[in-house]
């Protein structure tokens, strides 16, 4: 018999069973099943309790979960259930049972949803299990779960699928479950530095906060056109202008871009802004807030990621510049001086030589074109020449100014933004600010985005007038952060793609079957 004729054959003994159930006088889909105990509450508190005590104490209790296990013939067998964390063994007797329970029990797949009352007991091999007095059917799994799982060798079946994974491999539910930590962490850290948790509208009139494509949308009644929002900074730092001095949002974005192991359309970050600050004072704050993570995630400050050992006990910091010499290969190529990263001309030369590097030892190009910006070309060499090397938790600092149209200027070099990236297992983490709160300044820089827009740069800035206006009644000096979620919970639950760690991600349609 064909897979496909033996999964229709099991199918349709399911149904037959689920109409055996109801013929029975059975409720086939209840409402609801009040249990007294956890099962892991139960593994805990009698872990040590010996089969005399519990003889003794005959203790009861009302369990639920799901059947991954069955065994036994004749009139007695053993189901074990499991709430997704926990598994905890029950007895079934035809005498202790009566006869319609018994056949109630006999009609029970793999993956079906009960509930059991009965006694706690110690069986031979001295394995703590429920002795079943009464069990209440719940659920019927009418689709038969795998049956050799190992995370499945289709990544994209357990991706559009994600029910069947987290049904079957644990090591799914807990990142998910480190992912909620994370989040926790986080919101908790920055509570108690006295910030405000807000919400900012996820559709706008006008897409900013970011250099990115938005995804479009429409209101009807309004006859409006919308973008869901790419970042909800603009949003946030209006509420600075009204004296909300410490806010944050753990917020959805969208962007309409490529799909890869570390980007999807819908990702979910938390950004913060704190007045009367500067990106020197966040880089203190970012260092504090990973290092609670990490103590909070694993007990300790150092932990594995992608064969790496990461320790957040000492951190890096470099200009963007001064990374760009560190790491670049004065060994294989010519030796790199400061005044090469001053000068257009010569950028244009160090890229080029690179890219002649990189293809003889089957390196990343630097993508550049002749007259791109100085800015733009030294962005290239850092991306390529210089990002995989930040294993450890590292901070760049000082981006060119044009790449960051809503950062302060640093007051020495009006060509550089107070800007900072933090780097770990060669991933951007977070981008922050010095935010920039010169009104005529502001609106100079939109224009100049505006141009950009006008030549084809689907991502440039949109001119925000409503933000402009606010920046007029007065912004503190301000800085501001976004830490991507998604990145940080690949990092602390050694995954390697980010949809590993988003339990929806977004797929291309899939065949029909």
């Amino acid at each position: 018999m064909s897979e496909s004729k033996s999964e229709q054959h099991l199918v349709a003994q399911r149904h037959n069973k689920l109409e055996q159930i109801r013929t029975l006088g059975y409720a086939v889909y209840p409402n609801a099943y009040r249990a007294t105990h956890f099962l892991g509450q139960i593994l805990f508190q009698h872990q040590d309790t010996s089969k005399s005590e519990l003889e003794a104490e005959r203790i009861n209790v009302k369990v639920r979960g799901r059947i991954v296990a069955m065994r036994g013939q004749g009139k007695a067998g053993f189901i074990n259930l499991s709430d997704g964390d926990h598994r905890l063994q029950i007895y079934l007797r035809k005498d202790a049972l009566g006869e319609k329970q018994f056949q109630l029990y006999r009609l029970l797949d793999l993956g079906d949803f009960v509930g059991v009352e009965g006694y706690l007991f110690r069986t031979r091999t001295e394995e703590l299990t429920v002795h079943a007095e009464n069990i209440v059917f719940l659920a019927k799994s009418l689709l038969p779960l795998p049956e050799k799982w190992h995370g499945l060798s289709d990544v994209e079946i357990r991706y559009r699928q994600r029910y069947l994974d987290l049904i079957s491999n644990k090591k799914v539910r807990t990142v998910f479950q480190t992912r909620s930590k994370i989040i926790k962490g986080i919101r908790n850290f920055l509570d108690e530095m006295n910030y405000i948790e807000v919400e900012t509208p996820m559709m706008q009139a006008v897409a900013g906060g970011a250099s990115a494509r938005p995804f479009k949308t429409f209101h009807n009644a309004l006859n409006l056109p919308l973008f869901l929002r790419i970042a909800p900074e603009l949003y946030l730092k209006r509420l600075i202008v009204g004296q909300l001095e410490r806010v944050y949002e753990i917020n959805r974005n969208f962007r309409n871009e490529g799909i890869s192991t570390r980007h999807n359309p819908e990702f979910t970050m938390v950004e913060f802004y704190q007045s009367y600050s500067d990106y020197f004072e966040l880089m203190d704050l970012t260092e504090n807030l990973m290092k609670r993570l990490a103590l909070e995630i694993f007990g300790s400050l150092e932990f594995e990621y992608n064969g790496d050992q990461i320790s957040f006990d000492v951190w890096s910091r470099y200009s963007l510049k001064d990374a760009i010499q560190k790491f670049w290969p004065t060994s294989e190529l010519f030796s790199l001086k400061s005044h090469d990263l001053e000068d257009t001309g010569r950028l244009n030369y160090v890229c080029e030589k690179w890219n002649e590097h990189a293809i003889s030892n089957e390196l990343d190009q630097i993508p550049f074109r002749p007259g791109d910006s100085k800015g733009k070309l030294l962005a290239g060499l850092f991306d390529v020449v210089v990002e995989k090397h930040l294993i450890q938790p590292t901070i760049i600092y000082d981006y060119p100014l044009e790449l960051s149209p809503l950062s302060k200027t640093k007051p020495s070099d009006p060509m550089v933004a107070e800007r900072f990236e933090l780097f770990i297992a060669g991933m951007e983490i977070a981008n922050a600010y010095s935010e920039l709160n010169d009104p005529q300044e502001q609106r100079n820089r939109f224009e100049a985005q505006m141009v950009a827009r006008s030549e084809g740069d689907e991502e440039a800035h949109q001119m925000d007038e409503d933000y402009v206006r606010a920046l007029c009644y007065g912004m503190p000096p301000t800085a501001g952060e976004g830490i991507g979620i998604d990145r940080l919970t690949m990092l602390f639950t050694n995954s390697l793609s980010i949809r590993d760690v988003i339990l929806f991600p977004l797929l291309k349609p899939g065949k029909k079957s």
